[in-house]
Order: structure tokens, then C-alpha cells, then sequence
């Protein structure tokens, strides 16, 4: 690299390695970002995207390689320094506190203070008003972050690391949560921040997202640097084989197949209600059928998914499984009557993010391993063992806390433990949300197969792509209830599903 380019360049990452437990996750890995620039990283779940991030946070500490910073090399070894140093980090689980302020938060362990040595709460207010104003947003500093929507949350983790003087942002993510309209105002915001010197290192698996904001795009793969080059130079499928290593094909094509409704009803729900979301909700899913669930936001999708499965009480309607009427007022009741549910967020409802990546899987399945009082060690071995390996999660340690694997890998954990109780209805709420485009057409494929051997199926999905791809037949929710029921030959592209769902369609 000539000077003219190292002097260009806000981060330089050089020969980065890192291994854990003697197994190599990074291999001489280079990676920079210009002043200015958005840089996608991308990479399939397991490739490295987030230990390099962690090096570069400070977060862990590489075993070789040197790091620049404007030019000038440092040693990062801890989130302080990166943050001396101008790295910030805008995190897709967020690192807000619900309870402070939107200004407390901000300032939280920086906050200013007055003559006497106390907290500052008004001088904060004021400091966070200027940062939104350069950043040209409106968040009320004073409102307590609880009280938001997710937009705002993430509006205020960048005002966050603006606040402590960030140069280089990186975004993992970012859009995970946001609606569309919230999407486009990000979109908005980052344009403003390039403007104004500051780099982006944006991690996202969403190609369109990655076409539209970034200027160049960084993959890597089993640990190493596959390629750097501009977006305008690489096309989608070219990226989709990087990040995979193979082709792949019709993953996103829906599969035709007949003679679902003639089988056997084995989910019938009628003027389910539960809360403010759920009002009066009827339908049916029959057996080897999957049903898409498709919505706005508050369209009450995931509270109907959480009152089927016992989460939250249903305060009048039925559901019959199997044409038999049953009772389900908590979690345990579902699993007795064959349900199963892969949660919206895996890490706050799906998996204990402390325990092992063994524990995380057998938790659901303890009853069938009791050997007496006790846990059966070497048939939870054999089963955890079994299903690590049917679902191909990459685990080099079972033994290992679960926070460890990637986003991708604690998602097949959370499908793998439930679909091991063997469920007649299993019901997915965005099975596909933070992982790569691999994962994803793993997960797809499990779906359909879970429907080709009779499983009930619902999968509810903000990926109208996807969404598209699986489903027998799509539901439209407006309001918390039933607005249409189509049947997939009845939805021509994404662009009618769309229109469906605002309610605009023929």
C-alpha cells in the first residue's frame, strides 16, 4: 500500500491473526476503511466478520498483526482505548440502558459534571440536543429510552458513540429491527455522516442494503480475506458465491405443492384473542402446509404467535389440534400438545447465553434424558453431539458458552433444540433475521422438509422474498386480525405481496 493511500485511510488492519483453543479464526486478514467511506464487511456465519470487529473494539486482542489509525500505528486492548481512538460501535443487540434517559445513556460512565463533583443531568441534555442537531435527527434527550420505538434506540446508540468523538462507526446489522420508512432514514443519516468525514464499516447480510449505501464491500471467508473491491465492480451472485463458496440455486423459488387442503387440519384456531394485538384471529394449517404470516409492525404477527404457544393468555376463542380442542396457558402446555417456537430474538427468549452450546440444546429435552433424578451424561452427550451434526452447527467446543458462536450458528442451536422434541406445529418468527445468505437458504430448506414429513408449519417473516419462497399460503394481519388469506398462486411478486400488506391491492 503507497503512502498517498495509508495517509487516506481512517483504519488499517495488517497480517490480523487470531485463533481460540488452538483453533485458527483469522489468517493474516488486511482490512481498511477510507475517511469517508462505507465499507460493507460481509462473510457467512462462522467466517470472522465479528472477531475482527472485537480486535478492532478492543474487545479481544489479536496474536499477530498490526493496527493504524490515521496512519499511525496502536495497540487496542480494551473498548476505552478503541474509543480513545475513535472506533464506535453501534450494536445490533442494544447496549442501552431502558430505565435512563436518552442524555444519560448517551453520557453513561462520561457523564459531565457541575462545580461540586454531581452528575450534570441538565448540562447532558443540552450536549446530546447538539449532537442530534448535527446529525440533523429529532430525539427528545430527556425521554426516558423505554418509552421508544426501536428507531430511536438506534438513533441514540450513534448519537452514543458520536458523543465520544467517533470516527469510524461500525453498524452491525443496523436495520435488523427498523421498519421500512426507519430503514430509509438511517440510510439518510449515513449519507450525512460520509459527508462529513466519518467511515462506516457496515455488517449486514441484506444485499440491497449493501448496494445502495456502501462504496466498497470486504468478504471474507473460513478466516481469510477473499476479496476487496468497489460494489460497482462485483455483482450480487458474485458476492452470494464469496460468502457461500458454492452456488446456489432456487432457494428463493417457491416449490409448488397440491392437495394441501385435502389433508389433514391439524392447527385449527377460531376468534383467537389475546392483548391489544390479537383480535379475533381465525385460521387453519393443515398437515405438510406452510402458512406465512405477513404484516406491518403492530400488526400483532408475533403476539399471535406468543398466545398459541401459552407466552401470553388468550382471553377468549379456541384452538383444537388435531380436530380435538385444547387448553394452552403456558409454555410447558404447548410442548405437551406438540408445539414448538423459534422466537423473534434469539438471545433474550431463545438461549441462556451463558451455558453451554450443549445445555443450550438439551434444554427443552431434559424429560426424555432422566435417568432417575439424574440427567443421563452419555445419552445427552449422544444427542447434543447428534444434533450439532444434523444441523451442521459449527461448534468447536460444545462444552463452550453459547455466546461465542455466531449469530447464524446460536440461530441453528434455537431451531435445533426445539425441532428435537419432535413438534406437530412449529411456528418460526423471523427464522432468518440476522444471518447470512447460507444460513438462510439452510433454514429455508428445513422448513420445507419439515412440511415434506407433515409437520404444521408457520413462519412469520419480514422478508417478503423469503416469505414468498416457503409459503403454501400467506395471511395478511392488519390490526390484529385476519385481513387476507392467499394462496401463493395468488401472489404474482414481492411488489403485490407489499401492496397487500398496506392494504392497496386489488
Amino acid at each position: 500500500m503507497d503512502d498517498k493511500t495509508s495517509t487516506a485511510c481512517a483504519v488499517q488492519m495488517c497480517g490480523i491473526q487470531k485463533a481460540f483453543d488452538g483453533v485458527v479464526v483469522l489468517k493474516n486478514v488486511d482490512f481498511e476503511v477510507t475517511r469517508g467511506e462505507v465499507h460493507a464487511l460481509a462473510g457467512g456465519n462462522g467466517a470472522g466478520k465479528s472477531t475482527l470487529m472485537k480486535i478492532l473494539q478492543g474487545v479481544y486482542r489479536a496474536d499477530e498483526g498490526e493496527i493504524r489509525i490515521d496512519g499511525e500505528p496502536v495497540e487496542i486492548v480494551s473498548i476505552h482505548g478503541a474509543r480513545a481512538a475513535g472506533i464506535g460501535m453501534v450494536f445490533q443487540e442494544f447496549s442501552l440502558v431502558p430505565s435512563l434517559t436518552v442524555a444519560q445513556n448517551i453520557y453513561l460512565a462520561d457523564e459531565p459534571s457541575g462545580r461540586l463533583g454531581l452528575i450534570d443531568d441538565r448540562r447532558a441534555v443540552a450536549k446530546a440536543r447538539e449532537v442530534f442537531a448535527e446529525m440533523e435527527v429529532k430525539v427528545d434527550p430527556k425521554a426516558t429510552v423505554s418509552s421508544l420505538g426501536t428507531a430511536y434506540w438506534q438513533l441514540t446508540e450513534i448519537a452514543k458513540a458520536l458523543a465520544q468523538d467517533a470516527r469510524v462507526l461500525i453498524m452491525d446489522e443496523p436495520t435488523a429491527s427498523l421498519a421500512k420508512h426507519e430503514t430509509e432514514a438511517l440510510f439518510d443519516l449515513i449519507g450525512r455522516l460520509k459527508l462529513r468525514g466519518i467511515s462506516i464499516i457496515y455488517i449486514s447480510h441484506r444485499m440491497d442494503e449493501i448496494y445502495r449505501i456502501a462504496d466498497r464491500i470486504t468478504i471474507l471467508r473460513d478466516g481469510q480475506r477473499l476479496l476487496t473491491e468497489p460494489l460497482s465492480t462485483v455483482t450480487p451472485t458474485q458476492i452470494v458465491e464469496g460468502i457461500v463458496g458454492k452456488k446456489i440455486e432456487g432457494q428463493l423459488n417457491y416449490r409448488e405443492r397440491a392437495g394441501l387442503t385435502e389433508r389433514e387440519a391439524v392447527l385449527e384456531v377460531e376468534g383467537l384473542t389475546s392483548g391489544p394485538l390479537v383480535k379475533g384471529v381465525t385460521f387453519t394449517v393443515h398437515a405438510g402446509e406452510i402458512v406465512g404470516l405477513a404484516g406491518l409492525m403492530g400488526s400483532g404477527r408475533t403476539e399471535l404467535a406468543r398466545a398459541l404457544f401459552g407466552i401470553d393468555r388468550a382471553t377468549s376463542g379456541s384452538i383444537r389440534l388435531h380436530g380435538k380442542e385444547v387448553t394452552i396457558s403456558d409454555p410447558s402446555q404447548a410442548i405437551g400438545h406438540g408445539l414448538a417456537l423459534i422466537p423473534e430474538d434469539r438471545r433474550e427468549q431463545g438461549l441462556v447465553l451463558d451455558h453451554s452450546v450443549r445445555e443450550n440444546l438439551l434444554l427443552p429435552l431434559l424429560d426424555q434424558l432422566r435417568k432417575g433424578p439424574l440427567v443421563d451424561r452419555k445419552a445427552a452427550k449422544a444427542l447434543s453431539s447428534s444434533l450439532i451434526q444434523r444441523f451442521a452447527i459449527k461448534a468447536t467446543n460444545p462444552n463452550r458458552p453459547i455466546r461465542l458462536l455466531s449469530g447464524g450458528n446460536q440461530q441453528k442451536v434455537v431451531i435445533a433444540k426445539w425441532l428435537g422434541t419432535d413438534p406437530d406445529v412449529l411456528i418460526l418468527d423471523e427464522p432468518t433475521a440476522g444471518v447470512d445468505i447460507g444460513t438462510k437458504s439452510e433454514i429455508l430448506e428445513m422448513v420445507r422438509s419439515l412440511a415434506d414429513a407433515g409437520k404444521a408449519v408457520i413462519v412469520i417473516s419480514s422478508e417478503y422474498p423469503e416469505l414468498l419462497a416457503v409459503s403454501d399460503r400467506i395471511l395478511i394481519l392488519r390490526d390484529g386480525s385476519v385481513a387476507r388469506d392467499m394462496r401463493r398462486s395468488e401472489i404474482t411478486d414481492e411488489e403485490s405481496l407489499q401492496l397487500a400488506v398496506q392494504g392497496v391491492s386489488a
